[in-house]
């Protein structure tokens, strides 16, 4: 049977895309364009961890993102302290504190279009190699 595999795209509306864009690009360092930005993983590149994109649906009384906004993305991010640093010096607006689980450390800030975002850094442990 066809399955998916991942994730292919988020797609989501704001007031200004080339705001947004250009924001992204240079607080989180998106490489991108006009379309947007691409993440190109490949099987042959050995990663560690490895790469994994997550599909999570919520409950409609979810509390774990703002009630009237409808999704939150999840970014992969490289060192998380360093980031988190980073938006700050630039008055980027960091939601809680930053949080540390077996499979990797968790923080949320808003973006231009005052979205919540999550940024995570995953643990590289042996968590990974199981899958």
């Amino acid at each position: 049977m066809a399955k998916v595999t991942g994730l292919g795209g988020i797609f989501f509306v704001c007031n200004d895309p080339e705001r947004t864009k250009q924001w992204y690009q240079k607080h989180l360092g998106l490489n991108t364009d006009q379309y947007g930005c691409t993440f190109f993983m490949s099987e042959e590149v050995k990663r560690e961890p490895k790469a994994t994109q997550q599909w999570s649906p919520f409950p409609a009384d979810t509390t774990y993102y703002p009630i009237d906004q409808k999704f939150m993305i999840n970014y992969r991010v490289d060192d998380l302290e360093e980031l988190l640093a980073d938006l700050q010096n630039s008055g980027i607006q960091q939601e809680g504190d930053m949080q540390e689980f077996d499979y990797g450390k968790f923080a949320w800030i808003i973006d231009c279009d005052g979205r919540k975002v999550e940024l995570w850094e995953p643990k590289q442990e042996e968590l990974f190699e199981k899958q």
